[in-house]
């Protein structure tokens, strides 16, 4: 009988022997060595390597955008899941990864409880390590699940990649969805590489981006015959996945250079809606006193002031960010009447402001957009119905000890879901507060598709960190996905006009105070594949991967090669 550790030790050592037989010196002898040394790693080490990859390819994403480090990662973790001893041991293994990665793209969510000291010291570890630990799962799952399919080589690459994007799909639409983070937002640095996601969406760009930048993993798989004519397929698979991602960004260019020029307010004649000037206001209220009841009239005062600043005579609408009227603006006369003063002439001001009616016998409370014309009329007004778990609203409250974090007892009340409005002056739009724009074909009404999107949210809750960055990349992907100009007015975070192809025309930086100036652009003449479709586009990506997964060399494995494959 073996001890543990000697155990470990021959499993390296008849790892290592396999390396040396199939690699036969090779240039890739070293990498092999280096699988075989991570697949025998076991206890703590193997979940800290785990953990510590998982942390790693959150700095491939917004605003880091270091992609070389999810090569790194997703190789790493690929050989751990060789290295583990069936699906249950390769959930493990997917879990810590899951957990590193989102502990790290995450942790900025605690700033928004920090602002309130010990009031909400219950939920801390719930934020730090319950939505990280259930996030987490859906890896896991991938991760069972691709070490249960019998694969090897690109094979085994691209049924992880399907796996990865599936759990991703899952992870945005069970339960209430958080599909923030999603691996194609890895490339939002480059307006070239995000226009494949009118294709195929943000999903179906992540599955190109973890196929292909996983494929350098096989670069290391132990090869018992023909080792030339082995490493020739796995150097010719890493190839093709250099090629993929090539011709996406050889697909951007072509698209962009097809593109007309940016709309501007200096050329009547670009590409813009001719009559519609907008004010995007940014007031950069600090979050602390965004509700303080002491500077509810001065934060009020300071949105009415950069409403008529320099150059309020060409606006034609003005947009102040979510929750900037911090009390029932619809039921204040006075505050509707100094609103309509601050209204463009002709034009219209719209603002987020908590809403409440009577509804059922019920009163109840929505996060609502009022627009608000000249005369201090509200002619139409929208409420926000994608809500914030623990945010806005407490799941189970009858059996968890929890308050909601945004102010007031009570829980807000969902909206209907995804509408277009129609305001005098502006072509019809699709509105959305806060989180509601990170939802992949989730952001229109597809029966009556609008002509832009408005985005208003308030990112003061999480300080100068990645979220609020991440947040602004994730909008512009909707733009790409949707064909649509995007309109973003926050308190601060990121405010922004960004046209049809995901182009930024203006922005203001998060913590800065002011106003953007600028034209709306136009829509996409015809929608593209991924606005009409959705995620059945997904599908199809899923079910052609499923086909080469099939037809792609050495696609199976014995059991001989499967047990080689487990070492702990």
């Amino acid at each position: 009988m073996i001890p543990a550790g000697e155990a470990r030790g021959a499993g390296v050592g008849g790892a290592m022997a396999r390396v040396g037989r199939g690699s036969g010196g090779g240039i890739f002898g070293p990498l092999a060595a280096l699988k075989a040394r991570t697949t025998a790693l076991g206890g703590w080490r193997r979940a800290l390597v785990a953990l510590a990859l998982g942390a790693l390819l959150a700095l491939a994403l917004p605003p880091f955008h270091v992609i070389p480090l999810a090569v790194v990662a997703l190789t790493g973790l690929l050989w751990l899941i060789d290295g583990s001893a069936g699906p249950r041991g390769a959930f493990a293994v997917g879990w810590l990864f899951g957990f590193g990665h989102f502990l790290a793209g995450l942790y900025w969510i605690v700033n928004a409880l920090l602002l309130f000291g010990l009031a909400y010291l219950p939920v801390y570890p719930i934020v730090v390590g319950f939505l990280p630990s259930i996030l987490a799962v859906f890896i896991g799952l991938a991760a069972a699940a691709a070490r249960a399919v019998p694969a090897t080589g690109a094979a085994r690459v691209l049924a992880f990649a399907g796996f990865w994007v599936a759990a991703e799909w899952l992870r945005g639409n069970v339960f209430s969805g958080f599909p923030w983070n999603l691996a194609g937002y890895m490339w939002a640095f480059s307006d070239a590489m995000l226009q494949i996601a009118s294709v195929v969406g943000v999903y179906g760009l992540g599955l190109l981006s973890i196929a292909a930048l996983g494929m350098p993993a096989i670069l290391a798989e132990p090869v018992p015959r023909g080792p030339r004519r082995a490493t020739g397929g796995a150097v010719a698979a890493v190839l093709a996945g250099a090629l993929a991602l090539a011709a996406a960004y050889g697909f951007g260019i072509a698209r962009l250079a097809a593109a007309p020029p940016l709309a501007s307010l200096e050329n009547p004649a670009s590409d813009r809606v001719p009559g519609v000037v907008l004010r995007v206001v940014q007031p950069n209220v600090e979050q602390v006193n965004k509700w303080s009841r002491e500077r509810h009239e001065e934060n009020f005062r300071h949105h009415l002031a950069l409403s008529v600043g320099p150059g309020w005579e060409r606006v034609t609408h003005t947009i102040w960010p979510e929750t900037a009227a911090t009390f029932f603006l619809a039921e204040q006369p006075i505050a509707l009447e100094a609103i309509a003063r601050a209204a463009p002439q002709g034009g219209l001001l719209m603002t987020g402001a908590p809403r409440r009616a009577v509804q059922d016998g019920e009163r109840r409370l929505w996060n609502s957009l009022l627009a608000i014309d000249g005369s201090a009329r509200v002619v139409g007004s929208f409420d926000k119905f994608h809500l914030v778990p623990l945010g806005e609203y407490v799941p189970l409250k009858d059996y968890l000890p929890l308050t909601k974090v945004v102010q007031g007892a009570s829980d807000y009340s969902a909206g209907p879901g995804p509408r277009t409005l129609r305001l005098p002056g502006l072509p019809p739009f699709s509105p959305l507060i806060c989180y509601e724009v990170i939802f992949p074909a989730q952001v229109v009404d597809r029966a009556d598709r609008p002509a832009w999107l408005l985005n208003i949210t308030n990112d003061g809750w999480y300080g100068d960190s990645p979220g609020p960055r991440q947040h602004f990349a994730i909008a512009r992907l909707r733009s790409v996905e949707e064909g649509l100009p995007l309109v973003r007015s926050a308190n601060t975070g990121i405010s922004g006009v960004v046209d049809a192809y995901g182009r930024v025309v203006a922005a203001l930086a998060l913590g800065r105070t002011g106003v953007i100036d600028a034209p709306l652009p136009r829509a996409l003449a015809a929608p593209g594949l991924y606005a009409r479709f959705g995620d059945a586009t997904l599908l199809v990506m899923l079910a052609l991967v499923a086909i080469l997964c099939m037809l792609a060399p050495n696609g199976r494995t014995t059991p001989a090669d499967r047990s080689g494959n487990a070492t702990t």
